[in-house]
């Protein structure tokens, strides 16, 4: 190629939209993987648009946080769409006959978890006493081939039920470290319960892969996104306690936080045990290659939050009620994302949240493997004459976002500003201010940032009320909603608009495909 072809061929600029599916429409309470899936999917492709990007998948428990999960490797049972249930025989129209009154704007978790147990386990009986030979061979093929976590997970869950919901440091002693001989036990006794929550992980997946599928074929790509730590309330520790730092009662030595800065004079304590990085060495990191594996199964590019714990990770004493007295302690670094090229293959897919204090030495861990870093256009306007997040001084390789998840809508950040940051917002954008989520949108897809991103509250325009979680708020948090009629022609046709003023739009992906 000469150099007259290079200037003709432009690397491709990609484009799209943050949103939980949990934020879907959905008449049961929380979204869900159907009709409301799909419809998002069609807004995106009518938009132009080639990503749409998600927060974790698995499993939340109290507090509802989607990077605190009983398992880094399971489905979330409250996205599985009770209509597709009913469509491949699963429910009976009776069963979905009742329907509660919930908010059609907000997810009130406690009464929907209640509402969509109650059909899994209608489904799950429905499923145990049907003659639908390819179902049960399709699950039977399931069980097998995720039977590495999947049955830790089903063991794990049965167990917590069997103890009313206790966090597994409170069992009884003999299911905290299962010996062979008791777990083969707990296996027979708990028969029933494990096919149950395998089953609703057979259920999850399905409508998970049928729903990307479709993306796909429409242009779509699916970022997905996953915590570097795990909760410890989780399978994952519980059934692999060699590969955390934990006591002789399991309980954590030290656990995972970050320093006081500017934002917080304490820190920030997340109380998720940390990783023995020296057992996970001995195995060859497999745990970690099992989860990057299973999760660029599930999406196209995968997000991983707090990338530079990988470098080096603040560690703070057991105990602790602030994060002061931490320390940094080495991390894997290379090593760990060169054994995972080794099994997985080069150029793998992941965008490094490094985000927070970021030293020399995480860019180059970073830069090392060609990740993309993360770029916030609400940092921008501070009192940092040059601020890293200024769009003019953007890598090539990076996202350029909006906000995100842990963010302020655009409008309501917008708002809360001094009057001297909202000048200097309308000054670098040659604005007033009036359609603010606009100007935002629209400086991010004109960046530099091969990816630009936004969440669906910001293409809306909606305010603080709206957004999606709130760091160190102990309730309100990853409850937003949104209703269909807000997916309108009109929007779409304006937001490919705009992409295609900045050659971001799908026509012009699928020429360089």
């Amino acid at each position: 190629m000469n150099v007259q072809e290079i200037k003709k061929t432009p690397r491709p600029r990609y484009c799209g939209i943050l949103v939980h599916p949990t934020s879907f429409p959905s008449p049961y309470g929380i979204g869900d993987l159907g009709d409301g899936a799909y419809a998002f999917i069609d807004f995106l492709y009518d938009a132009g648009q080639t990503l749409w990007q998600c927060l974790p998948l698995g499993p939340t428990g109290f507090g509802d946080s989607p990077y605190q999960a009983f398992s880094a490797f399971a489905g979330q049972p409250l996205l599985i769409s009770p209509d597709l249930l009913l469509k491949d025989g699963l429910l009976e129209k009776d069963d979905l006959a009742d329907v509660p009154d919930f908010n059609d704007y907000s997810v009130e978790y406690g009464n929907v978890i209640t509402y969509k147990t109650a059909l899994l386990r209608k489904a799950c009986a429905h499923f145990t006493a049907s003659e639908d030979k390819a179902l049960h061979k399709a699950f039977n093929h399931f069980c097998r081939t995720e039977k590495d976590w999947l049955e830790d997970y089903a063991l794990f869950m049965s167990l917590k039920d069997l103890h009313q919901g206790r966090s597994w440091h409170e069992w009884s002693p003999q299911y905290q470290v299962l010996d062979t001989r008791t777990r083969k036990a707990a296996l027979t006794e708990l028969a029933d319960s494990i096919t149950y929550y395998q089953f609703i992980q057979f259920i999850f997946f399905k409508q998970w892969h049928e729903l990307k599928l479709y993306a796909n074929k429409k242009g779509i790509s699916v970022i997905g996104d996953i915590p570097i730590f795990v909760s410890p309330d989780s399978a994952d520790v519980w059934a692999n306690q060699s590969l955390f730092k934990l006591d002789s009662k399991g309980f954590p030595t030290a656990v995972a936080g970050v320093p006081p800065d500017y934002f917080s004079k304490t820190g920030q304590l997340w109380g998720n045990p940390l990783y023995n990085w020296t057992e996970h060495k001995k195995t060859g990191y497999a745990w970690w290659i099992s989860r990057i594996r299973q999760q660029l199964q599930l999406v196209d590019y995968l997000r991983i939050d707090h990338f530079r714990g990988f470098e080096a990770y603040w560690s703070v004493p057991y105990g602790d009620e602030t994060a002061i007295n931490g320390k940094w302690i080495k991390g894997p670094g290379a090593s760990l994302f060169r054994a995972i090229e080794k099994e997985l293959g080069k150029d793998l897919p992941i965008f490094a949240e490094d985000l927070g204090v970021i030293t020399p030495q995480v860019e180059k861990l970073r830069d090392t493997f060609h990740f993309p870093g993360m770029k916030v256009l609400q940092f921008a306007f501070n009192d940092t004459a040059e601020s890293d997040f200024l769009p003019y001084l953007y890598p090539e390789n990076c996202i350029c976002y909006t906000g995100t998840h842990d963010n302020d809508t655009t409008v309501g950040w917008y708002l809360e500003l001094d009057e001297k940051y909202r000048d200097k917002v309308r000054r670098y954008m040659n604005c007033d201010g009036s359609n603010i989520h606009w100007d935002f949108i629209r400086t991010a897809l004109g960046s530099t940032a091969r990816y630009a991103i936004f969440p669906l509250q910001d293409l809306f325009g909606f305010g603080s009320d709206c957004r999606m979680n709130t760091p160190g708020a102990a309730s309100g948090n990853w409850a937003w909603r949104y209703t269909s009629d807000r997916l309108s022609p009109e929007l779409a046709e304006a937001l490919k608009t705009i992409s295609e003023v900045y050659g971001r739009d799908r026509a012009r992906m699928e020429v360089h495909a």
